[in-house]
């Protein structure tokens, strides 16, 4: 209460005060470009992830446009200690996505290098899928795959080098049989996606579906 009290929580935007459970205020909130997306039908990443792997279906909640408040949300939770935004994104999801009565095996989330783990002190996908897992009642596996190199994050690499990704990810256990929703947080180019894609897949007769937080194609 007295951190509370020291360190209000405020709006990602306006710099407001606001409740400690919210990202921004509601004057705010109509700045985000949520994409609306359909998961089950065609859209932006379906397209580019197509052109990599097989992928049945594709989910993105906001648009990753520059200098946007999508954008500043993302590089928070990321860059910033705001891992709880993992959390309110998740709940915005959640209101958005419906898998009805085709709901994916298991959550796995796109995972760091421990070096960055530890330097960063969280994955900043980890509480965003254990909050869509306790919602929909899907497991997940942070375990799944390894990372198998340190790298700089992607939004710090040029292009020639996004696109270097060759044994950058493993599968740790076999694995078949099961549709795997992939998670990541922004789908730029689509190489992270389908070199883990690529993994799930070869490991057996496996099905990838991919949702991300934010889309930049």
């Amino acid at each position: 209460m007295i951190l509370d009290l020291l360190f209000p929580n405020r709006c990602s935007h306006c710099n407001r005060i606001i409740d400690p459970e919210l990202l921004v205020c509601d004057l705010c909130f109509s700045q985000i470009h949520f994409t609306h997306y359909n998961y089950f039908e065609n859209n932006p990443v379906k397209e580019k992830c197509s052109l990599f792997f097989p992928v049945e279906n594709t989910f993105a909640l906001i648009q990753f446009e520059e200098e946007s408040l999508s954008r500043k949300i993302i590089h928070d939770l990321k860059y910033r200690n705001r891992e709880k935004a993992g959390k309110i994104l998740a709940d915005w999801t959640t209101e958005r996505l419906e898998f009805k009565d085709e709901k994916p095996d298991l959550l796995v989330s796109v995972p760091l290098h421990p070096k960055k783990l530890k330097e960063r002190g969280y994955n900043q996908l980890h509480l965003f899928t254990e909050t869509l897992s306790s919602f929909y009642s899907i497991p997940f596996d942070h375990q799944l795959i390894k990372r198998n190199h340190y790298s700089k994050a992607q939004a710090l690499k040029d292009k020639k080098h996004r696109l270097e990704s060759i044994n950058t990810f493993s599968i740790t256990y076999p694995i078949t049989e099961k549709h795997i929703l992939l998670i990541d947080d922004v789908f730029t180019t689509g190489n992270t996606v389908s070199s883990v894609a690529w993994e799930i897949l070869n490991a057996g007769n496996n099905r990838v579906s991919v949702l991300v937080m934010a889309v930049d194609v």
